[in-house]
This record gives structure tokens, sequence and C-alpha cells, in this order.
């Protein structure tokens, strides 16, 4: 097997974690297991958000019996976005907010304030929730909120953290949409995109309510970046969040570990290793961490490492890419002297890392050369943030489109002699 079949091989087992967090079929089994009952005195809300959410409420239409009244609406990001028959579906900005994500959020939050208690609310959440529905709480501004996540998504926070202080600047998040929706009952089917399946952090945990603690404002200056927060949201971060003890019934219903069990049971005759420790933290330290772990097996005639989790990169620069392109280029780099033919690859179960139309990268023994063949520059491209460039001219960019789900990423490393 030579690099071309080991990179389509990478490619190949990609394609099949990402088939494993197919929505519909997570929404069909759990809305089978436990079907939807005809409430005659009421109406059914169905309200899905995140990058999964066409695929998951088509699935749950079909599940709603036919005598139930029903209003029904889905927000989601532009590449994903369809039209449903009895839906109405709005796209939204991602992963910055936009003023159709605040339309969006004002229609969902105008559906939610219409329940009463002989409804019921069924929310499909998936990844993504967060920067699709900015509802925003008094004082903020749109503009406030893309310079928070321009912000958050630049200084290398992690997706809990940034999460966390998005809950108190959000009417929806941390709880939110159950005080919206009270008196009625709220059921969730939830597809995780973050490491640890925390239910609190999937979307800024509309349906579940924010534990009491933390320190936004501590965490912030920490990074060092708490006096470039515009003023509205510093006040509110200040202001301790009230928190909902009202609850809902939520189901977690996919997860990113699911997607690597099913790598590993298609490729048994490679004797597959799944790393159970999330590969997490900036991509310099994950790069690190990844070689590490391949340096500390066993040497065999074939070797299939898989890894699952969500890195974090500080731009620095003004290059394009991703996490996932920077840490297949910095792993590049770093495995110079790795024997055999090998290839490693990493990506987004979205299809989409970073501001690109790349779900990541793929790179082998080659891609520093190839890069450097084309006049490119690896050290100075990764202290820009141009892995994209690095990638696009060593034939690496691993490209599937928008998926229509989001389980955070895949990490593949193949390796024969």
């Amino acid at each position: 097997m030579n690099l071309t079949d080991l990179k389509h091989l990478a490619r190949t087992l990609f394609l099949e974690g990402v088939r494993a967090a197919d929505p519909k079929l997570a929404v069909q089994r759990a809305l089978t297991a436990e079907p939807l009952k005809v409430n005659p005195e009421g109406c059914l809300l169905v309200i899905a958000f995140g990058k999964a959410s066409i695929a998951m409420i088509q699935q749950a239409l079909q599940h709603i019996p036919a005598a139930q009244r029903i209003e029904a609406i889905a927000v989601t990001n532009y590449e994903n976005a369809r039209e449903i028959d009895g839906c109405r579906v709005m796209a939204a900005g991602h992963p910055l907010p936009d003023q159709n994500g605040i339309e969006a959020g004002t229609a969902v939050m105008d559906l939610l304030r219409s329940a009463t208690k002989s409804d019921q609310v069924l929310c499909l959440i998936s990844g993504g929730g967060s920067a699709l529905l900015p509802t925003l709480r008094d004082g903020l501004t749109l503009a406030d909120k893309i310079k928070v996540s321009e912000i958050l998504l630049e200084s290398g926070f992690d997706i809990e953290q940034m999460n966390r202080i998005r809950q108190h600047l959000s009417v929806l998040k941390g709880g939110g949409l159950l005080a919206l929706a009270h008196p009625a009952k709220v059921r969730s089917l939830i597809i995780s995109d973050v490491v640890g399946d925390d239910l609190e952090i999937i979307a800024s945990g509309p349906t579940v309510p924010a534990s009491v603690g933390g320190n936004p404002c501590a965490l912030l200056n920490d990074k060092g970046v708490w006096d470039a927060m515009p003023g509205a949201a510093k006040t509110l971060l200040k202001t301790p969040r009230d928190t909902s003890n009202r609850s809902a019934r939520d189901t977690l219903i996919c997860t990113n570990g699911q997607c690597l069990d099913a790598i590993a049971s298609s490729a048994l005759d490679w004797s597959p290793q799944i790393v159970t420790e999330p590969l997490v933290g900036d991509v310099r330290d994950a790069a690190k961490s990844v070689l590490d772990c391949i340096r500390s097996q066993p040497k065999s005639a074939r070797q299939l490492i898989i890894w699952g989790g969500e890195t974090t990169v500080e731009i620095n620069g003004n290059g394009m890419g991703g996490r996932n392109q920077e840490l297949a280029v910095r792993f590049a780099e770093l495995a110079s002297d790795l024997t055999g033919e090998w290839v490693f690859l990493s990506g987004g179960t979205d299809g989409r890392d970073g501001p690109t139309d790349a779900a990541g990268g793929i790179v082998d023994r080659q891609t520093i050369a190839q890069a450097q063949t084309n006049n490119i520059n690896v050290a100075a491209a990764l202290e820009d943030n141009d892995s994209h460039r690095v990638l696009d001219n060593s034939n690496g960019l691993l490209k599937t489109g928008a998926t229509g789900t989001n389980v955070a990423d895949i990490q593949i490393f193949l390796r024969m002699g």
C-alpha cells in the first residue's frame, strides 16, 4: 500500500466516522425508543438549532402523530440550510454571529413565549447553536457580541471556556430557554460537539441551568483579554446570572466516541487503537502529544491509531487555516524522522475547519518537502497561521463539504512498515 492508498484509506475512515454521527439516525433511534404522544389540548413546538438541525428536524417531523398540532422552526448555518415542508428554516452566521442570527433568535424566543401549560416543547440541539442563536441580553449589541466572539476565537479559548462566558451574555443560554418556555414541558434531544459531552456546554446549555460558580472575569483576565472586552459585556459578566430551578428531559443521542468506535469497527484488520484521552489544548502541544503516543507504541507491520477531541489555536498571524489544518502541518513538521509509509489526518466532523472550505488536513512524510518545493517556508507559514496554504501546495487539504452534523474532531494515524 503506497502513500496515495493510505491517504485514501484515511479519508474513507474519517467519512465512516462522520456517517456514524448521522443526525437522522440518532433522532430516529431516540424517538423510536420513546415515541412522541398526541397532546390533543395543546401544540407541539419543535425547535431545532445547530449545524445538524436540518437533518434532526426532518426526522423528528416524521415521528409526530398526524393528529398533533405543531409549529416548527430550525436555525442552522448557511451551508446546511434548505427548505423543509411544515417548518420555518432560518440560516445564520457561524462562527461569528450576524443579523440573521439575531432575527432567528427573536423568532425562537417569540415562539417559546407563546407556549402555554397545555403545550409541549421538543428541542433538537447540536453544536454550533451558540453562534447561530445570539439572543442578546439587555445592553448588549450585535457588534459587542461579534467582538466577544472574535476575542474568544483568536485567543485560544477552548469550547468549554467560550460557552461558559457566552452563557452570561445570552437570554437562551445557560437554561434560559426553560424560563421562556414555562409553563410548557420541555424535552430535548442533543448531539454533542464537546469533549466530555457536558450538557451545560453543548450549544451553551439552553435547556440546562448553568452551574453556580466559576468566574468568567478571572478567566478573561488570565488570558489577558479582559480590557479588550466591550463595556456592556463586562457589565453582564460581573453580574451573577440567575439560574433556573426548572429542568428539561435531556437525552444525549450522539457523541464523538460513537464516531471513533465506528472507525475502529470498519478497520479491524488494522488492529485499531482508540486513544481514550481526548486530544485537546493548543495545537502545538497536541501535535507533540500525537507524536509521543505514536512513538510509545510497539512497532508493527500495520498501525492505526484514532483520537477524538477539539484543539485550540491562538491567532497571531494573518494567514488562513483552522485548528485541524494547523495541527496536521505541525505534526508533519515534527514527524520527519518517523519510519515507514505513514499519513496523519485531522478533520472536523462538520466539514468546515476555521473560515475555510476545508474540513482539515491530511499529511504524510512528503508534505513538508512538497511545500518547500513550492517555495513555502513552513515555519514562517505556521507563525502566520497560514496552514491552509501549506496544505494546498502539498495536496493535503481534506475537503468534504458541509456534512450536516457536528461532533467535534477526529484524528487518524496510519502506518505501513
